[in-house]
């Protein structure tokens, strides 16, 4: 049996409750109703993993083109189901995903860390400082957090522990292990705040806020980096010491992990021929993606046309083969699911059931005799903590994100301003949970850290980055005259 009986058959009763019973509400067509009732269901099954997210895409896909909600001839219904296969931002995060893969191969990410913990390593608190920064440092050319935390970072973190004896086998994780894993993980979380290239929900943001403001919002790759890096940085400075204060570790110096990173260092050798072609290749798509030719001669490079060219250099370099490509499942997984979801919010909108939510989310607020402050400041709160119910970020963004902002618009929110509010929310969620985004599972499965710790931490964490985004980082967007 290809899906699983019990959330398969949850998320089908939602679709058919949705479709047949519950009554289409006035000012809603009938096809925004039944294509709510497709897109929930999708979703429901999503959460529930009744498939493979990629398996559930292709099912939407299918049950789009078949039914027709979005267009009454067969071939144009077909022709929207698989429209936002065109969409760059999809082929962008996915093609990301590709070059990322020459990070491990190359092994220059396991160097980057080991690099900096030899650096900086000495005590405990800067161990986690350097694992915070090699996060940091390849977090633009990695669109799967779940590489980043789990397939490069969190190797390292727990060699690191191991070699003080910290292991949860031993009962011994507290020496260091839990404090270095929450720090592992939290770094990540952040980074995926600063760069759209660091998760794959991040673009999905950027989609449904052109969408909803008709394009006059578009957050390019250096726009979201202004207005991120200042709260984020602040935010990746705060989280070691608080982590280390919450859960102390009981060996504060740590003369050996630089010792130990020295040691890996030597057994990698001299950089080889290919981590210099990645390093180079590293900086030539930090350069393209912040617009700096653009700033110095004039000269604009779309940010898809150049993850298309990192991935080019890649291949005609010989870092990565095609063969490389191909195996890299979770780019083309990502390009699949991304484009049904994008696709299906699309048409939600487009039908205006989006619009519909917003305005009824928007006069239930205004019952309540708030200003937009206030009601964006719930919408926002509301959207975030809703989190601990879902184990997929994309997910999340798919099913609120669109009827959020667009009540947060709605209530006289400046659109500039509450955009950059939710994506950073979209961030931050991630934070809550040890199934909040991929790389939670990876880093909690090590066993370093139980379950009530690691909920404390991201709750307190999310609470923190709340407040660091609402005071500095509203100051910071003034400043850069976002709002």
């Amino acid at each position: 049996m290809g899906f699983k009986p019990i959330p398969a058959a949850a998320a089908l009763a939602l679709t058919l409750l949705i479709w047949f019973v519950i009554p289409v509400p006035q000012g809603v067509s009938p096809d925004a109703w039944h294509l709510l009732a497709l897109f929930v269901g999708i979703i429901a099954g999503i959460i529930g993993k009744a498939m493979p997210i990629g398996a559930m895409a292709v099912l939407g896909i299918t049950l789009v083109a078949l039914t027709g909600v979005t267009n009454d001839k067969a071939a144009d219904a077909t022709k929207d189901a698989l429209s936002s296969l065109n969409n760059s931002l999809i082929w962008m995060i996915g093609i990301a995903i590709i070059i990322s893969r020459g990070l491990l191969k190359t092994g220059l990410g396991m160097r980057i860390g080991y690099l900096l913990i030899s650096l900086f390593g000495k005590r405990t608190l800067g161990v986690g400082y350097s694992l915070a920064l090699a996060d940091l440092v390849i977090g633009p050319v990695t669109p799967s957090n779940t590489a980043r935390g789990g397939a490069i970072v969190h190797p390292i973190m727990k060699s690191i522990a191991l070699s003080f004896d910290s292991d949860p086998e031993k009962g011994t994780e507290g020496k260091i292990g839990k404090y270095l894993s929450l720090v592992n993980f939290h770094a990540n979380v952040i980074t995926c705040l600063i760069f759209i290239t660091a998760t794959a929900p991040n673009p999905l943001v950027v989609e449904l806020v052109a969408k909803a403001t008709n394009s006059q919002i578009q957050l390019s790759w250096g726009t979201w980096f202004l207005a991120m890096i200042v709260p984020g940085l602040i935010a990746m400075l705060l989280m070691p010491p608080v982590l280390y204060f919450l859960y102390p570790p009981e060996i504060k110096q740590t003369p050996d992990a630089t010792a130990l990173a020295k040691e890996k260092l030597k057994e990698m050798g001299a950089m080889k021929r290919d981590e210099k072609m990645m390093f180079g290749i590293f900086v030539i798509l930090l350069l393209l993606w912040a617009g700096i030719p653009e700033m110095l001669a004039g000269v604009k490079v779309d940010a898809a046309a150049t993850t298309f060219l990192g991935l080019s250099l890649c291949l005609l370099s010989g870092v990565l083969t095609w063969d490389d490509a191909l195996k890299e499942k979770s780019a083309w997984d990502t390009i699949v699911w991304f484009a049904a979801l994008v696709m299906m919010a699309n048409f939600l909108n487009k039908l205006g059931l989006i619009g519909w939510l917003s305005e009824s989310m928007q006069s239930g607020i205004a019952h309540l005799g708030l200003g937009w402050e206030a009601g964006c400041a719930l919408l926002m709160l509301a959207y975030l903590y809703a989190h601990y119910v879902f184990a997929s970020g994309t997910a999340h963004v798919t099913a609120m994100f669109g009827a959020f902002y667009g009540a947060g618009l709605a209530l006289g929110a400046p659109p500039m301003l509450f955009a950059l509010m939710m994506a950073a929310a979209t961030g931050i969620m991630m934070s809550l949970t040890h199934y909040a985004t991929g790389s939670a599972p990876v880093i909690y499965g090590s066993n370093y850290v139980n379950m009530g710790e690691w909920w404390k931490a991201g709750f307190i964490m999310s609470v923190i980055e709340i407040l660091i985004f609402a005071t500095a980082g509203i100051l910071w967007w003034k400043a850069l005259g976002y709002w």
